[in-house]
C-alpha cells in the first residue's frame, strides 16, 4: 500500500504520559476516598456545590429544554432502547437435560450497578446519555449512576432530559477521571458498579482500564477519542467522502480519520478539498488539527488489500462507499460498527438510527464489538447430576482428573460412584495407580 497523506502521530503517542497522571489520581481517590473528589472536581471543574442532582434541580433543568429538542431526544430514545430490547430478546435462557439424570442451564442476570459516563466539555452528549443509559435498562439494570461534567453550573439540560428519559437512577455532576473513579467506589451513594460505561477523552478511557485491570469492575469497551475510516472506491463522491471524513475530525484534536481507497485520483481530490471544507467551519481548528496529526489517506491495489488494510486499523467506525456493499459485509471482520453505502454516515449512529455509538477504540475491534445489552447481563451456568447419572459423569471426570495430576478431584468423584454404586467394583487406576 501508498501513503497519500500519513499521520504525524498514532494513538500511542502520549499514552505513558496519561496512564502516569491517571494512575496518581486513582491512587489519591482510593486511599483518601470522597475528600480527594472533592478537592480535584474544585480543580479541573471549579466545582463546590452538591455532586448528586437534585428533584427540584432536574426539573427546572428539564424545563429549560424546547419541547422540539425533547421531541427529537424522545425518537432518538425509541430507536436505541428499541434496538437494545431486540437484543435483549434475542438472548435467551434454557435448560436441557442432556444426558439421562444430567440437568444443565443457563441464567441471565442483569447487572446489579451499571456507571455510566457521559463526556461533556465543547458539547452537550445528549444522545451519549441515551446510549449507556438506555442499553442498560432495557438489559435490565436496576440502579444506573450516570456521570457528566457540569458546564458552569449544572450538566447541559438536554443532557438531563436525555437521562431523565432513558431511566437514570442517579445523576452526578462531575466529570474526568474523579468521576468514574466514584462510580467504581460508589463514592457519594454507597453503590459500587459493577460495570462502567461510556466514552470519554484519553484520561477517561485510561481510567476505565486501569480500574478494570485491577479488578474493580468490568467496563464495556475501550472507547477512547474517536476515529472513523472511510472505504470508497472509484464509484465514491470525493465530496461525500471529504464531508463525512470532516464531520469525524470535529469531535477532538486527537480524533483520527482515515481514508482507504483503490482509487489515487479520489484521494488526490479529498486531499485537495478538505481545507477548504474545515476552513468553513465554524471552529475549524479543531478539524484541522485531527487530520493533520491523525489523518491519513491509504492507497490500496484492490478491494482485498482494502479488507486488510481495514482489518489492521480495526476502526471505530468504518464507512463503505463502494461496489457490492454485501461482499464487505460478508468480508469485514474488525470493526467497531459498520456503515454501509452513501446513504449511512456516521453521525446517523451517532445520534438516532439506533445502533450504539459507544464502540471500540485504538485497535479493540479486534477482539470487541461495540456497547450492547451484553456487556450488562452476567451469564451464568448452573448444573443438576442425579445419583444414576454419576455412573456417566464420576467415572468420566475421575479418569479426566487422574490425566491431568488432579488426585483430589478424582477421589470427589470415586466417592460418589462408591456411594451410589456400592455394589460394583470400580478401577481406579486406569490412568494412575493409586490407594483409596
Amino acid at each position: 500500500m501508498e501513503y497519500i497523506k500519513k499521520a504525524a502521530k498514532t494513538a500511542e503517542s502520549d499514552t505513558e504520559k496519561i496512564r502516569r497522571i491517571v494512575q496518581e489520581i486513582l491512587t489519591d481517590i482510593e486511599k483518601n476516598g470522597e475528600d480527594a473528589v472533592i478537592k480535584l472536581a474544585k480543580k479541573f471543574d471549579n466545582w463546590d456545590a452538591d455532586f448528586v442532582l437534585s428533584e427540584e434541580k432536574k426539573q427546572r433543568l428539564i424545563a429549560a429544554v424546547p419541547e422540539n429538542i425533547k421531541q427529537d431526544i424522545r425518537f432518538a430514545h425509541e430507536q436505541v432502547h428499541g434496538f437494545a430490547k431486540l437484543q435483549r430478546d434475542s438472548i435467551q435462557e434454557f435448560e436441557k437435560e442432556t444426558l439421562p439424570g444430567v440437568r444443565l442451564g443457563q441464567r441471565i442476570i442483569p447487572m446489579e450497578v451499571a456507571g455510566c459516563y457521559i463526556p461533556g466539555g465543547r458539547f452537550a452528549h445528549a444522545c451519549s446519555a441515551l446510549m449507556s443509559v438506555a442499553t442498560a435498562k432495557a438489559a435490565g439494570v436496576e440502579t444506573v449512576i450516570a456521570c457528566s461534567p457540569p458546564r458552569g453550573d449544572s450538566i447541559a439540560p438536554a443532557v438531563v432530559y436525555a437521562l431523565d428519559v432513558a431511566g437514570a437512577d442517579i445523576i452526578i455532576e462531575m466529570g474526568g477521571v474523579q468521576a468514574i473513579a466514584t462510580m467504581a467506589f460508589g463514592l457519594f451513594t454507597g453503590k459500587p458498579a459493577n460495570i462502567l460505561a461510556g466514552p470519554g477523552n484519553a484520561y477517561v478511557a485510561e481510567a476505565k482500564s486501569i480500574l478494570s485491570s485491577a479488578g474493580k469492575c468490568t467496563i464495556d469497551v475501550f472507547a477512547g477519542p474517536t476515529e472513523s475510516a472511510i472505504i470508497a472506491d472509484k464509484t465514491a463522491d470525493y465530496m461525500t467522502v471529504a464531508v463525512d471524513l470532516v464531520s469525524q475530525a470535529e469531535h477532538g484534536y486527537d480524533s483520527p480519520v482515515w481514508l482507504f481507497t483503490d482509487s489515487r485520483e479520489l484521494g488526490e481530490k479529498v486531499l485537495e478539498v478538505i481545507p477548504k471544507i474545515m476552513a468553513d467551519m465554524p471552529n475549524p481548528e479543531v478539524p484541522e488539527t485531527a487530520w493533520r496529526d491523525y489523518g491519513e489517506i491509504v492507497l490500496c491495489r484492490d478491494r482485498e488489500e482494502l479488507r486488510r488494510v481495514n482489518d489492521t486499523y480495526a476502526a471505530e467506525h468504518v464507512q463503505v462507499m463502494a461496489e457490492d456493499l454485501n461482499w464487505w459485509v460478508d468480508n469485514l471482520k474488525s470493526y467497531g460498527s459498520l456503515f454501509l453505502g452513501e446513504g449511512s454516515t456516521v453521525p446517523h449512529g451517532d445520534k438516532c438510527s439506533g445502533t450504539n455509538h459507544i464502540l471500540p477504540t485504538k485497535k479493540a475491534g479486534y477482539y470487541s464489538g461495540g456497547l450492547n445489552v451484553l456487556k450488562f447481563l452476567k451469564i451464568y451456568t448452573y448444573q443438576e447430576i442425579s445419583p444414576d447419572a454419576n455412573k456417566i459423569i464420576s467415572g468420566a471426570a475421575s479418569r479426566l482428573s487422574r490425566v491431568e495430576g488432579m488426585e483430589g478431584h478424582a477421589r470427589a468423584c470415586d466417592w460418589r460412584l462408591r456411594k451410589y454404586f456400592p455394589d460394583q467394583d470400580w478401577d481406579f487406576t486406569v490412568y494412575k495407580q493409586t490407594k483409596y
